[in-house]
């Protein structure tokens, strides 16, 4: 799998954490960013083709 580099302010690295760990919605930090980015993707691809830019 790529590692990727980014930067990101703290307040957002933050409010990820809140959710990392046990007994919360994420195991760690990587998942919670590619779940997050995923789920971002997902509601573009349905913009998308609501708009009709995207079928499938």
């Amino acid at each position: 799998m790529p590692k990727v580099s980014i930067d990101i302010p703290q307040h957002i690295i933050d409010d990820i954490n809140d959710h990392v760990g046990d007994d919360k919605k994420f195991v760690n930090f990587s998942d919670a960013v590619r779940t997050s980015l995923r789920k971002m993707l997902d509601q573009l691809d349905e913009i998308d083709r609501l708009k009709g830019r995207l079928e499938r």
